[in-house]
């Protein structure tokens, strides 16, 4: 059976591209006779905002959508710990101190996040550790023990894993109990998704996360990026450029359901279009 989840994080308002993310899972899971689940990824400190969560639902139900589960991410972090502490027994976790401008500084390439971490910090000995770090994953390492490793996309098909060109990327953050590479890897599995529907601009992500899954011995699931809706200049939708927001258009008499419809038509508002452009990692 197809189960799906729309994720949304409660630290801004949902919009349209949130819509067309949650219909694309909603309606795939649907189709096939599934399950469509609603996780609220409430991780992010300070950041998330609890009450932005019963708007969340009050939008999906505006837009004529309906969940089977209903799921609170903050729940998890006992599991994220737990995992945090198999790969650091596995050798394959170092603490790092550098800032960003740091990073930035000494990094000599990029990657598909931005400037790959120079590995300042990689011969940490683990009882160096304090509060104020965060744990990154040895990724030469990672590979090795994992081997090669694919996965399968539902639109773009079989993807040769390359999580190399990360870098040595953050599992646990400074100040968040997990990065998102890990608790959505987690919570993937802890959920049962069958498949992870989610806008392109996570495909390179899912390179990361399908390395996870050999090291944490997860089930794999196969994938659907979708494109993204963006702006005129090809930019994402965000409420501080201006973006309505969905509480915004309910609020204002909006009818959702034909909003909804119209976006699984792509009948976009003036100024927005779908981008099929993907954080290549060839």
């Amino acid at each position: 059976m197809i189960r799906t989840r729309f994720a949304p994080s409660p630290n801004g308002p949902l919009h349209l591209g949130h819509a067309y993310a949650a219909i694309v899972a909603h309606d795939l899971a649907r189709a096939g006779g599934g399950a469509f689940l609603l996780r609220i990824e409430d991780i992010d400190g300070v950041r998330s905002r609890p009450e932005l969560a019963d708007a969340f639902r009050a939008d999906l139900r505006w837009l004529g959508l309906d969940w089977d589960e209903d799921i609170t991410q903050s729940h998890r972090l006992v599991a994220y710990a737990a995992a945090g502490d198999r790969l650091r027994a596995m050798g394959l976790l170092y603490p790092c101190r550098c800032t960003r401008a740091e990073i930035a500084a000494a990094a000599t390439a990029m990657g598909p996040d931005g400037p790959v971490y120079p590995g300042t910090c990689r011969r940490n000995p683990p009882d160096s550790a304090t509060e104020d770090i965060a744990w990154r994953l040895d990724m030469a390492r990672a590979m090795a023990l994992a081997g090669p490793l694919t996965w399968d996309d539902a639109r773009a098909g079989m993807q040769m894993a390359r999580p190399d060109l990360f870098g040595d990327v953050v599992i646990l953050r400074k100040e968040a109990p997990a990065s998102y590479h890990l608790a959505a890897t987690l919570d993937d599995a802890a959920d049962g998704i069958a498949l992870v529907t989610r806008g392109m601009d996570l495909f390179a992500a899912t390179h990361i996360h399908r390395l996870l899954q050999a090291l944490l011995d997860l089930p794999v699931p196969r994938w659907h990026h979708h494109p993204l809706l963006v702006e005129e200049d090809g930019r994402k939708l965000a409420k501080r450029r201006g973006s309505p927001s969905l509480a915004d258009r309910r609020r204002a008499g909006e009818d959702g359901l034909a909003l909804a419809e119209a976006l699984r038509g792509h009948d976009f508002p003036a100024g927005i279009s779908l981008s099929e452009s993907v954080s290549s990692v060839s």
